[in-house]
């Protein structure tokens, strides 16, 4: 039952990933008084991309090919340790939350390649300013994590889930609050949201995410849309695991539940990126600092208490 219950959690991410985009574009577009796309956008979006033609610059390379594809299998076997619901994730072994990371870690490390093998400082520019935010975005997630199992006493993902009880909030709410408001900033930045980076802008100044793709085309770019949702629903997860520990040892009822509170997590990225602006590149740094810093923070509280 619970390899059948791991896949067919699996399948609702696999299937429901791209919907969180439509509904944190929607919620933003209703803050700012607009109907806003449809909520079902993103799926509209990678059908039309798959269906397009792709068109090759002739200074790229066989790199340039692989990056999207390359970046795509390292997410969804990401996606595979990640617990997206009440059941254990389809693989599970001890320190799989490390290898989930390192896989997150190749799967840009692609498309920063596949972004400075066309040649252009342009994209070269997006690729440097990738690599310096996410490197301290991935200290503060993996900082959150190792918090959590130290918490916990569990090492796999899907225990140190299992282990967030309302009745841990009621004995460490404090140092759970704080590893929240670091794993929240960590899915902004690592989803290319605001304060962080703008999703939706072509101002040269502030693209970061953007700018990399920018030669990618039809099916590739599909698969770059793709993997930046199942990203999304990964960090979510144990954002999700954390917030919202209700569990009611139902499989179908808490799976529900799971996708509620997703959808939940998707109407906040939108209202936080409709009432806040933009940082400055020179900004972004400190704030993730900041992120790495609550999760310290977090070990010491417990370790005074």
């Amino acid at each position: 039952m619970t390899g059948a219950a791991g896949m067919t959690q699996l399948v609702f991410a696999l299937f429901c990933a791209p919907f969180l985009l439509g509904v944190a574009n929607r919620a933003k577009a209703l803050f700012a008084g607009r109907a806003g796309p449809p909520l079902c956008q993103a799926y509209f979006d990678i059908w039309r991309l798959f269906h397009k033609s792709v068109v090759y610059s002739t200074t790229t390379t066989w790199l340039f090919r692989a990056g999207p594809v390359v970046s795509l299998a390292a997410t969804f076997v990401a996606l595979c340790l990640a617990p997206c619901g009440g059941a254990k994730a389809v693989f599970s072994f001890d320190g799989d939350f490390i290898v989930m990371v390192y896989l997150l870690g190749l799967s840009r490390a692609f498309i920063v390649l596949a972004a400075l093998d066309t040649g252009s400082s342009f994209e070269g520019m997006g690729a440097s300013r990738e690599l310096q935010f996410s490197l301290l975005a991935e200290v503060g997630l993996l900082l959150c994590l190792f918090a959590l199992a130290w918490k916990t006493g569990m090492l796999d993902a899907s225990s140190i889930c299992g282990q967030l009880t309302v009745e841990a909030w009621r004995q460490e709410a404090g140092v759970l609050s704080l590893l929240a408001a670091a794993l929240l900033l960590v899915l902004l930045a690592e989803s290319s949201r605001i304060p962080f980076d703008d999703p939706n802008t072509h101002l040269e100044l502030t693209m970061i995410h953007e700018v990399m793709v920018l030669d990618h085309s039809g099916p590739e770019l599909g698969m770059i849309l793709y993997g930046a949702s199942l990203k999304m629903w990964i960090l979510g997860t144990f954002l999700v695991r954390l917030v919202f520990p209700l569990r009611t040892g139902n499989f179908a009822a808490d799976l529900a539940l799971f996708g509620g509170a997703m959808v939940l997590l998707a109407v906040g990225i939108g209202i936080i990126e409709s009432t806040m602006a933009r940082l400055r590149l020179l900004n972004v740094p400190k704030l993730l600092l900041g992120a790495a810093a609550l999760p310290c923070l977090a070990f010491l509280l417990s370790a005074g208490g």
